[in-house]
């Protein structure tokens, strides 16, 4: 079945999120905010960690970099791009229109959905998965995503509230879409493609990280155009 393995993800976090709202309930603020920090940096180290596993190449016991340029003009085009058309300010309405629509009276809940969004939807195992979904029903990349996403949205619904369960709207929007046009994207999805987008993805998991941890408030949202133009740099000479 042909989506299947998005269905299963989208399950997952709704599954996670409410298990993180049973959690969460017994929880003091103090607890609250400590998760919300820990949870931040877990996500600046994976984040860190893939940009990193990405760039550097062990050479004659020396480590190298590469694709350094790519992730500048990926990231400062994206950014100009999504700063133009308002990415981020986009995410945030659906959030509030998904607050409205659920009746949720939690203020806490166009935030957890954005952030949360933001740390399940990015990355190259949605676009790869989803892809290997939609031409060969294999669902084994985002059955693999599938039980991250489950662990992350347990603490951060636990430590954010009800938003974060919503962020299967996304998910399912953006996989969905991804599946149904997968065989279009497929030649899109070279080797080096696929590696740039895993490493400029992880940049942004970074940014959501940060985020989390310190209180920042970095527009991941309008950097998400960087990720098209991580795909489209593979294919210049």
């Amino acid at each position: 079945m042909i989506g299947l393995g998005t269905i299963i993800n989208c399950a997952g976090i709704i599954v996670g999120g409410l298990a993180g709202l049973l959690f969460g309930k017994g929880l003091k603020p103090r607890y609250r905010d400590s998760l919300v920090f820990v949870m931040g940096l877990s996500t600046l180290f994976i984040g860190a960690g893939g940009a990193l596993s990405g760039m550097l190449t062990l050479e004659d016991g020396k480590f190298s970099t590469s694709g350094s340029l790519t992730l500048i003009f990926s990231l400062v085009l994206g950014c100009l791009i999504g700063e133009l058309i308002d990415v981020d300010r986009a995410c945030e309405r659906l959030g509030e229109w998904l607050k409205k629509r659920s009746g949720s009276g939690d203020s806490r809940f166009v935030n957890a959905f954005v952030t949360s969004s933001m740390t399940v939807c990015i990355g190259a195992m949605a676009i790869i998965g989803a892809i290997n979904d939609g031409i060969y029903g294999d669902i084994s990349i985002l059955l693999t995503k599938t039980i991250l996403d489950f662990l992350i949205i347990i603490v951060m619904t636990a430590s954010m509230g009800v938003g974060c369960i919503f962020s299967a709207v996304p998910v399912f929007a953006l996989q969905g879409s991804v599946t149904l046009l997968a065989r279009l994207l497929e030649p899109l999805m070279t080797e080096g493609a696929a590696a740039n987008l895993s490493t400029v993805g992880s940049v942004l998991i970074f940014c959501v990280g940060l985020n989390l941890a310190f209180d920042r408030h970095i527009k991941v949202g309008n950097l998400l155009p960087s990720l098209i133009f991580a795909v489209a740099f593979a294919f210049i000479p």
